[in-house]
């Protein structure tokens, strides 16, 4: 059997740089195991499946190399410019999810695709984990949590670009990720995202996680439009919005491939 696969490099308008994402659409699920295998195959932060539905909408799941992953940013926005650019979806694209219910994308004006997520603020841990101050080689100046990860607070930028992780520990944690964020100097604030547990020991650019950073900033900093960059040796630029209870997360996105995979069925 033969599937279509494109891999898309998200957050960014230059190749190699962002987070790339592959993308299969399907008519029908394949068997989770081999969506399993596909994702692990292409070794690559996420692989995302997107299936039509009978409304008009699309289905769609994400996984890891590891498992499979209740929600991701970024292979939303890789998807969404599939079939923007080869499907003739026009406007708005509706996902349907297993875990975090509808989502609706758009195409600006501007070219970046605009996803609208669920606002998932994060809430102050009492308890810190041991395993977390020890994976981080500085200490956080406060430590949340959301549904999602962890969220070690600093006090700038520079402390979260010089922070080193140790995957082995942070792992432990599991099944949350860890999440290290700051104010930013160049950007309203910047981030850096650690999952071992989940998919590897850092993520490029990870757009679910502003659904809980945004929230979380736009209270600090009194404002609900933000530009936030993920400082990973790769780096992606998002554009963001608080709006009452949804988060606006808008990014660029460029076509690296687009082939075919020959599989099992």
């Amino acid at each position: 059997m033969e599937l279509e696969q494109f891999i898309i490099d998200a957050f960014t308008a230059e190749p190699f740089k962002g987070n790339p994402a592959a993308v299969v659409p399907v008519e029908a699920w394949p068997q989770d195991a081999l969506m399993q295998s596909i994702a692990f195959e292409n070794n690559l932060s996420e692989t995302a499946f997107i299936k039509p539905l009978p409304d008009g909408d699309f289905a769609i799941r994400w996984f890891s190399p590891l498992t499979e992953v209740k929600f991701c940013g970024h292979a939303t926005l890789a998807a969404s410019f599939v079939l923007f650019r080869f499907f003739g979806q026009q406007g708005e694209i509706g996902y349907q999810t297993r875990h975090v219910g509808p989502l609706r994308v758009t195409q600006a004006n501007d070219g970046r695709i605009r996803m609208r997520f669920p606002a998932l603020p994060p809430t102050p841990v009492e308890v810190i984990p041991e395993a977390l101050i020890d994976g981080l080689s500085l200490p956080p100046v406060s430590v949340w949590r959301n549904l999602q990860a962890y969220v070690a607070v600093y006090e700038n930028d520079a402390d979260v670009q010089a922070l080193q992780s140790d995957s082995s520990v942070l792992k432990t944690l599991a099944p949350y990720d860890i999440v290290v964020t700051a104010p930013g100097s160049d950007f309203d604030f910047v981030s850096r995202y650690f999952w071992p547990a989940n998919g590897g020991d850092e993520d490029p650019v990870t757009g679910s996680i502003h659904a809980c950073l945004v929230p979380f900033w736009a209270e600090r900093l009194g404002k609900r439009e933000l530009r936030a960059y993920q400082a990973s040796s790769r780096g992606g630029v998002l554009y963001c919005e608080l709006e009452d209870d949804a988060v606006t997360v808008a990014g660029d996105a460029v076509l690296y491939l687009r082939g075919r995979i020959s599989v099992p069925g």
